[in-house]
């Protein structure tokens, strides 16, 4: 029988080596002007409604789909180390719901190592996200993410 409390079976993570200094990739993740450059996949707009970062504070943020409906992203700050570690609960409706998020930053001279974790409910609920283009989705948005630190425009 599985365990159920084996983190290691309801994360995905993402690691990426950013070519930019900690403060920029940090600011590229707690300003809400930085934000919505890169947070919205290609081509879509991402309108921040609440960003209040802090822990305990709340954000949401909200892109119209070409349907017509909302795609809703939202959560309450848990931990914020300032240049190191964010941990927020997450919600992506409709399509993710009771998820934490955790990035970490790790200075490395004029680079970032970025590590981005989502850690799910369950593990059937982790392998179910994963299919729908965890890695695609995610990915995509860092490298929006990544040309903007690189750009200098962060």
């Amino acid at each position: 029988m599985a365990d159920p409390n084996d983190l290691s079976k309801r994360i995905l993570t993402i690691s990426k080596v950013l070519h930019a200094p900690v403060k920029t990739v940090w600011e590229a993740w707690t300003s809400p002007d930085h934000l919505m450059k890169w947070w919205a996949p290609k081509g879509m707009a991402v309108t921040i409604i609440k960003h209040d970062f802090k822990v305990g504070g709340t954000w949401k943020y909200v892109m119209p789909m070409p349907d017509g409906s909302e795609f809703v992203s939202e959560g309450v700050y848990s931990e914020i180390v300032p240049f190191k570690k964010i941990v927020t609960s997450a919600d992506f409706r409709p399509m993710t719901e009771g998820v934490v998020l955790q990035v970490l930053f790790e200075a490395a001279g004029d680079d970032t190592h970025f590590t981005f974790s989502v850690i799910h409910p369950t593990e059937e609920y982790c392998r179910q996200q994963e299919k729908m283009g965890f890695y695609n989705g995610w990915g995509s948005a860092f490298t929006r993410l990544e040309a903007l630190v690189t750009s200098g425009a962060a």
